[in-house]
């Protein structure tokens, strides 16, 4: 039989509505997002060129040493140019012939005392003749190797005395005062690439440092075998750290919002593809918000729609919250852990 006091416990009980619960919450908080893509790239150098000489012939000497830095058209390799000198002479004698018969004949033409024929035979020996010694001078030019820009020498593969021919390789020339990053982008983030993004990265040869660059370059084809677009930018490389056939951890970043309201990832309710969470109210009382997110960052996400910063948003409790649920507030330094990770 129940007393009077039992009875009226109970009446009290009920009209105190159900006990709160106890819940953690943080602020939904602004900050700058950056979207970035991880991807693996590979350095290539500025320009980079293998030095050939455009004639066969016998070094006379090399004018560099290996991992020296050269200014453009300084002398590189220099071959036995005697044949070709004399080859020269050789034509501009033939030349100075040829132009005292064509100013013979001219002569005689208009005086009329040779045919158009022996006129014009005249004239295009004196062209050819031209020709040839222009020629002699180019070959007698190519007998010194310059460097074709500025950049750093690679080993040696010649010897003074050694016969050459054209597609023989000499040396190497690399320009490392740029450097340009390659990396092929899935075809889906293209979309949110432009000219003139920047992208950071790193290489294994220095892993605690990152490196900064600008897009340069958009591929406007895609590979149907990878569906990837290939995309380089150009990095300023000064103390020459990095070098040719490196491979760069890349983050490329895809999209920057100033102020984007992210909240802790533990405060998501997930229902197949919809998510929610649960927002204290002004009254103390648990009110679910369906939310659309964007960005995910470790341990946070970006809120793109739902939420208002500053809004109180429950990360520990939740399981035992309804809609409306009164809510008792954990001390300030319970959330500590998850304001720390934002």
């Amino acid at each position: 039989m129940m007393t009077g006091t039992g009875c009226r416990k109970q009446k009290a009980d009920a009209a105190a509505g159900p006990a709160p619960v106890q819940v953690i919450v943080v602020e939904a908080k602004t900050e700058p997002v950056a979207e970035s893509l991880s991807l693996t790239a590979s350095i290539t150098p500025n320009e980079t060129v293998e030095i050939k000489s455009e004639t066969d012939g016998i070094v006379l000497e090399t004018r560099f040493t290996e991992g020296e830095q050269v200014a453009k058209g300084r002398v590189l390799v220099q071959l036995d140019d005697s044949k070709f000198a004399a080859e020269v002479k050789e034509a501009e004698a033939v030349l100075k012939l040829s132009q005292a018969n064509h100013e013979r004949t001219k002569q005689l033409f208009q005086d009329k005392l040779i045919s158009q024929q022996d006129y014009d035979q005249a004239t295009a020996t004196f062209a050819v003749n031209q020709a040839g010694l222009e020629l002699k001078r180019r070959q007698l030019q190519d007998a010194r190797i310059v460097a074709p820009f500025s950049g750093i020498v690679g080993a040696r593969q010649i010897s003074p005395g050694q016969v050459i021919s054209r597609s023989m390789t000499l040396t190497w020339l690399v320009d490392l005062d740029t450097v340009k990053v390659e990396v092929k982008v899935p075809e889906k983030y293209l979309r949110q690439l432009h000219v003139g993004q920047s992208m950071e990265f790193s290489v294994a040869a220095y892993p605690d440092e990152k490196f900064r660059g600008e897009v340069y370059f958009i591929s406007p084809q895609i590979d149907e075998k990878t569906r990837t677009a290939l995309v380089k930018a150009r990095i300023p490389n000064p103390e020459h750290k990095l070098r040719g056939g490196m491979f760069a951890s890349l983050d490329l970043t895809l999209r920057l919002r100033d102020s984007a309201i992210v909240i802790p990832e533990p405060a998501l309710m997930s229902n197949g593809d919809r998510f929610s969470v649960f927002v204290v109210d002004e009254k103390g009382e648990a009110q679910m918000r369906p939310v659309e997110l964007g960005y995910r960052l470790p341990g946070r996400v970006e809120v793109t729609q739902g939420l208002s910063a500053g809004e109180k948003v429950v990360v520990e409790g939740l399981q035992k919250l309804r809609p409306g649920a009164p809510v008792k507030l954990s001390p300030p330094e319970a959330a500590a852990i998850y304001n720390n990770r934002t």
